[in-house]
């Protein structure tokens, strides 16, 4: 029985991986650069997009759903395709927002200040999204821009949950990894999936990820994968990158079982052991399961 689950868990595994190998090559990756006169800015932006529901979008017959994707700190716009990657398979405009410029002061560490100083950073980050998806409208309308899907790593996911608590109507969904400074909204306005690591440096600042209880009530996914924080980009493991493709695509069903129902989500677990979060050997003893 146990063997069996092994070989299912890896062909599924293999399965998601051949997915989104081969949807890629279906998607188109254009890196635009915008200027925000108004801040004296530029504002660089990667879109990945399926060419045939671009096509689709282009002749007015769908409008398509939109994500946006924030980098993390000293990481580049550019270092997420995994991610964008998912997204445009299933049929979303996916928009990489780098928001960092050589130019910008390095993000600091102010502990007592409000998201120990770093507001200044998030509203900046706000800023970009809004200029962005300003430019954006005139060059794909037939996209819409009224129902964010927001993700981020790290102090990218810091700007995707300040950006829906700042404009909640605006956004659908949320999906951080390892976000430490800005708490989670737990009204259950929209569902929130969040990707944690196992790192003995990057830890979440008190407050920031809601106990089990609060996350049922609000229909929060929270997936703890024993990665390290900075492996969650272009830069980490094919296996994590493959295990977080496969739980995002999911997510992103809202038939799926692993998306809230009702307000109920499953808090995933899996082991503390960073040896086992890149060994496919080891993909059954960390099995997604209820807490």
């Amino acid at each position: 029985m146990k063997r069996g689950l092994l070989i299912l868990l890896s062909v599924c595994v293999l399965t998601t991986a051949a997915y989104f190998t081969a949807s890629k090559w279906a998607i188109r990756h254009e890196t635009l650069t915008f200027f925000d006169a108004s801040r004296n800015r530029p504002v660089q932006v990667d879109i990945a997009v399926r060419r045939d529901k671009e096509m689709q979008a282009n002749a007015g017959m769908i409008t398509l759903p939109v994500a946006v994707l924030n980098h993390g700190n000293t990481v580049k716009f550019t270092e997420y395709s995994f991610l964008a990657n998912v997204f445009a398979a299933r049929g979303y405009m996916a928009v990489s927002i780098q928001h960092d410029l050589d130019t910008d002061a390095p993000l600091v560490t102010k502990v007592g200040e409000i998201y120990v100083g770093r507001l200044p950073v998030y509203e900046r980050g706000v800023q970009n999204i809004k200029f962005a998806v300003k430019e954006l409208k005139k060059i794909q309308p037939n996209s819409d821009y009224d129902h964010l899907t927001l993700v981020g790593h790290s102090n990218g996911g810091d700007i995707s949950m300040f950006y829906a608590k700042e404009f909640p109507d605006d956004v659908k969904k949320v999906v951080t990894l390892d976000n430490l400074r800005v708490p989670f909204m737990t009204d259950g306005k929209f569902k929130i999936l969040s990707f944690r690591s196992h790192d003995s440096v990057f830890k979440p600042d008190p407050g920031v990820v809601p106990d089990d209880d609060i996350c049922e009530k609000a229909g929060i996914t929270v997936v703890n994968t024993g990665a390290q924080h900075t492996d969650m980009s272009d830069r980490g493991p094919d296996t994590l990158k493959t295990k977080i493709q496969g739980l995002l695509d999911k997510f992103l069903d809202d038939d799926s079982k692993l998306a809230p129902v009702n307000g109920k989500p499953k808090i995933l677990e899996q082991p503390a052991q960073q040896s086992n979060a890149t060994d496919p050997s080891k993909i059954a003893q960390y099995t997604p399961s209820v807490n």
